[in-house]
Formats: C-alpha cells, structure tokens, sequence
C-alpha cells in the first residue's frame, strides 16, 4: 500500500514527492524514539519495584527479638532503633527505664550503620583504632551523627544488599550489639 493512502495529508496538503517519505521517516523516528523512552522509564518503574526494603513486620520482629534477648540475659533495658538504608527511623522502641539519653544514641548508632555497611564497632576501630594501631581516619568519629561505638548493626539481605541498620543503647556497648544481632538473627529467613 503506498505511503500516500495511509497518510494522505501531511501538513494540510496531499504529498506525492520525496518530502513525504522524509517526513513519514522522521515521524515514525520519532515514534520509534518515544516508544523506546517509555520502555527504558518503565523499565527503571520496575527496577524500583524490585529493591528490596526494610518493612515494617521485619523491623517489629527485630525488635520483640532484641527485647526477648535483653529480658533473658538481664542486662539494663534498652533503645532500639531501626532505619531503612536511608537512616530514616522505621522503628523505635524504649523498654520501662531505659535511659533517656540513650535514645538518641540508638538512633545516631542506627543511622551509622545505615550510611556505611558496617557496624558501629567497626566504625570505633577506624575512628580510634584497635590493638594500639593508629586509626586509619582518627577524625571519622567527630562527624555529626555518628556513633563511633559498638550496638549498630546493617540489615543486608541475604544477597549482600544493604537495606538498614538496628541501633541499640541503653546497656553495656557490647549487650548493646548482643542484643542488636538478636534482632537480626531473628528475620534472616526473611531477608530475601
């Protein structure tokens, strides 16, 4: 079927030359070129769909769990906080006498773990050092937010992808992790 009969006017006028072709050309480029930016943005829509998160049943169960290991070690009671990988709370709890000041260092300990993939503990050895070496960046600790000891913990999934952190206070620093590993321990199965 020729050209002419499917678009018979282009521009308000019937076209029998070249230039029709060229035009015809260049709109169904141009559908060719949007039809593909739809699928790449739809695409992404569904890349997105496929990350995993933080829910907020995950971060319930992490925190009976970090509860039920505090009761039954009987160590002070505790703050727990826990973020997605943004350091955005998702979850806070603070157990009867829990110390108050402690609540923002379970926050400031969660949102450590979350903007680096490691635990707070960790972050004290590059801070301060371990074994008498020196630390490999001393001024680390000073950074606003951070909590340069031990009681946070990422959350990662179980391919490696970091989704959050838990932050624990309110104990010694290491009950403090003990407790926060609990809480992690408790969902593994569930982080897919």
């Amino acid at each position: 079927m020729p050209l002419a009969k499917v678009f018979p006017t282009l521009g308000g006028r019937v076209q029998h030359n070249g230039e029709s072709k060229m035009r015809i050309g260049t709109v169904l480029s141009a559908a060719a070129i949007g039809a593909m930016s739809f699928a790449a943005i739809a695409a992404d829509a569904f890349a997105l769909d496929q990350k995993p998160v933080l829910t907020l049943e995950i971060a319930n169960k992490m925190a009976d769990a970090c509860e039920a290991a505090q009761k039954k070690a009987g160590y002070r009671p505790v703050n727990i906080a826990i973020v997605d990988d943004g350091g955005n709370l998702k979850l806070f709890r603070r157990q009867e006498n829990a110390f108050l000041g402690s609540a923002k260092i379970s926050q400031d300990k969660a949102w450590t773990s979350a903007m680096f993939p490691f635990s707070t503990r960790v972050v004290a050895e590059i801070s301060f050092g371990k074994d008498g070496q020196p630390a490999p960046v001393p001024g680390l600790a000073f950074s606003e937010g951070l909590a340069p000891f031990a009681g946070g913990l990422p959350i990662m999934t179980e391919g490696g992808q970091h989704i959050g952190a838990i932050g624990v206070s309110g104990a010694s620093a290491d009950e403090d992790e003990q407790c926060a590993q609990a809480g992690i321990d408790a969902v593994k199965g569930m982080l897919k």
